[in-house]
This record gives structure tokens, sequence and C-alpha cells, in this order.
């Protein structure tokens, strides 16, 4: 898995052979999209598809410091291996009823490559338009993935979730709470963007000839340190998110050919808002969390297979594993995904992975208004595996549309056998 950092998780997914991508690019020619049939897939860019209770503890220890995000601790037993694992989540425990208002700091990152400009800056404002930050209805959804990830019709997704935000809605389908008083709530703030140059040898662009979409394709590892700078310069507050945000900016290990991430999340030692050291608290030390996602224009990635890869779906993917695992650690029994095979046999608690490129479509995106290849005029949003799929557990979860539990957010409109039932194991 790509990470930030040590401690970090990140979003990957497979570009596939770029050279042939490259060479698929370079004599493609440019057409013209039909769109009749309004379910019907956008046809492929050539080339561009991105890849029993027990004393037997596993997963992460509460956490000591009070010093950074409200978050709660707790266990859940797994009948498959006998394990109960521990896990620490943002916000307040559901079981409690409570409410929780957790802060985000929005950093955008305004990124020139080869000369171009990309510029988080310019996007900030659909972010906290997005259902990410405003309230929006999760009763039904006009589009919702295929099983191959391709554009499919929507339906009902989950009953009287109802003026939430995306993680809020999320969370509460997860422990069964539509209709209470529990809640997590992300309030945010944009801070000044930062500038940043990169060098020829940390960075190029490719340019999608059948729709003239520029991406920046940049070094992971040296992005890492821009990153792990702001953290350090900023001085942030530690009980609140720190989320960077990019505009059309994919990340590549070492070369190009082993691309692409879209984001990523993680947590450390904070800086002390008082001097440039760190602050070690006495026991009680500052943990900054924070993640990364870059907002990604329509009509770059593959149509078919990559549908959902837009505007906020890899930032929505970030908030929702940083919001049940904010701290990185929280690991489970090894699980592996037949949609998502670039992540291998994983045991880490990373709810957006196993469903890495499926999702649906929410609220009313006005950002995309000059550009033909947004056909939705809706927000992108990651699909979600909840935690009795992870633990091989009865779920305990909000009702599927069928009448049972579910074990992802979609439910029913999932359509991947695997998400009906527990995790397959490796």
């Amino acid at each position: 898995m790509g990470r930030l950092r040590a401690s970090g998780r990140g979003f990957r997914v497979s570009f596939g052979a770029l050279g042939a991508a490259v060479a698929a690019l370079l004599v493609a020619s440019i057409g013209v999209l039909a769109d009749d049939d309004p379910n019907a897939d956008v046809p492929d860019n050539p080339g561009v598809g991105l890849a029993t209770s027990t004393t037997n503890f596993g997963g992460a220890a509460p956490l000591g410091s009070s010093n950074t995000v409200r978050h709660w601790s707790g266990q859940t037993p797994n009948g498959a291996d006998g394990v109960t694992y521990r896990y620490n989540i943002v916000g307040a425990d559901p079981a409690t009823g409570g409410s929780a208002v957790v802060g985000v700091d929005i950093i955008p990152l305004d990124l020139t490559v080869n000369g171009m400009a990309f510029n988080g800056s310019g996007i900030a404002g659909g972010v906290l338009a997005s259902p990410l930050f405003s309230a929006g209805n999760y009763t039904s959804t006009m589009r919702a993935s295929t099983a191959t990830g391709g554009r499919g019709a929507g339906g009902w997704l989950s009953a009287g979730n109802t003026g939430v935000q995306y993680v809020d809605a999320a969370m509460r389908a997860q422990f069964d709470a539509v209709g209470t008083t529990y809640h997590l709530v992300l309030d945010p703030t944009v801070l000044e963007p930062t500038a940043i140059d990169v060098s020829s040898d940390n960075g190029t662009t490719m340019t999608n000839p059948l729709t003239g979409v520029t991406y920046a394709f940049v070094d992971q590892h040296w992005f890492s340190t821009r990153i792990q700078n702001q953290l350090g310069r900023r001085h942030l507050d530690p009980t609140r998110l720190a989320l960077f945000v990019t505009y059309n900016v994919l990340l590549y290990d070492g070369t190009p050919a082993n691309c692409c991430s879209m984001g990523g999340h993680g947590a450390g030692t904070a800086a002390s808002p008082t001097s440039n050291g760190s602050a070690h608290g006495n026991g009680n030390q500052q943990v900054q969390t924070f993640a990364w996602g870059s907002w990604l224009s329509a009509g770059f990635l593959s149509s078919r297979t990559q549908w959902f890869d837009q505007d906020v779906y890899p930032i929505s993917h970030e908030l929702m594993e940083w919001a049940n695992n904010p701290f990185a650690d929280n690991t489970v029994q090894p699980w592996t995904s037949a949609a998502a095979p670039q992540y291998g046999c994983s045991n880490e608690f990373e709810t957006a992975d196993p469903v890495a490129n499926l999702g649906f479509t929410l609220g009313v995106n006005t950002t995309w208004d000059a550009n033909p290849f947004a056909r939705d005029r809706q927000f992108h949003l990651s699909e979600e595996a909840l935690l009795p799929w992870f633990m091989r557990s009865a779920p305990a979860t909000q009702a599927s549309q069928s009448g049972g539990s579910r074990f992802t957010l979609m439910g029913d409109l999932n359509h991947v056998g695997i998400f009906h039932q527990p995790a397959p194991g490796c």
C-alpha cells in the first residue's frame, strides 16, 4: 500500500503498464462522445485504466493522549479467528448516543509542474460545497457503481439518513444509529494555501488527447516531505484534522510506472504551538492526525472501470478511513477483496480500500458546467465496508433495502457478492 509516512495509509489504484498507456495516449485520436442513453458508459479512454468473547486481543490499544482529535475506544470479538480486536474511532461512542463536532483545517496545496498550475485553492470552495461538509439526504441516490465500477442506476441507499454530512451518514449506518442523537459532525475552516514548485526530477504531466484534461504525476516520497514540512511549520491544532487538498495530482512510487496514489492519511507527534519542537505533554503528548486527497477532473481516468474517480471521491475515501482509523494503527483479521486486488492480503482497518472504485452520487455539483465529461452534475462519494465485514461478526448495522443488516454503506446497491457476507480471508 502506498504511504504518506511510516504511520500513514494511502489510497492506491493500479495504473497498469504505464509505458503502454503513454503510447496509447500518444496515438489516440480526439473523438466526440455521445450520451443518448443516460445509463450508458462513456467509452474508455484508451490506456488510462488506473489499475465469541475472548481474552486474546488484537488491534490497537486505547490511545492515552487527549491532545488529539476526539475519539473513543472499542473492541469487537471476531468469530472467525477467536480474537477480540480493539480500535480507536473518531467522535463520541455511539453506544452513548452522543454527538461530537470535530474541526477540520483544509489546507490547499498549489503545485506547479512542468510550468502548469495545479491549484488546490481553486477547488476549496467545491470541497466545502460537497456532501463532505454540507448536509444532505442519503435516503436514495441517483447513480451507483456497477459490480465492475461502471456507471449504473441508483436507488434506495440509507432510509431516514437525512440532514447529515457524508461521514456522519456512514457512521450512523455503521452503528445502526439512524434516527438517534448520535452524530459525527465535521466543522471545516479553509487555511491559506501553500505554493509548491515541483522540479522535473520529482514530477511530470500527462494529457489525455481524447479530453484535453491534464494531470500532474508527482513522486510520493518527495511529496511526503512537503506534507511533513507543512505539519511542522503551521503549528496546527491537534484536536482538528489537517486535510491537505490538491487538484488533478496523482503520486507515483519512484517512477511513473509505479502509479498511482490519490490520497492518504496518518498521524504523528504534533509540533508545539509555542515552539518549533515537539510537544511531548508528559504522557499526554499532542498527536496530529492528517489526510491528503486529490480533487480529480472528469475526463482523464477510464470511464468504465473507474468512473467514480472524480471530484471529491478520493477525499471522501480518506475522510472515512481517518474517521474509522485516525491513528493508522487499527488492525483486523487479514482480508482480501476481488474489487480491489491492488491491496493484496491486508490486515488494515481501512474501510474504503476493499471497495475502491465503488460508490454513489449525491448533491448538486455546479463546478463542472463547462466539462462535457462530467455527466452526473453530482458529487461522487466512496462506498464503505462497515466494521462487521472486517470483524466477521453479525452486523448490528442499519437494515439494508432487502430487510437484513448490511455489511457496507450502500447495502443492496453494492452488486459485488463478497460485500453481502463477512470478508474473505487470505
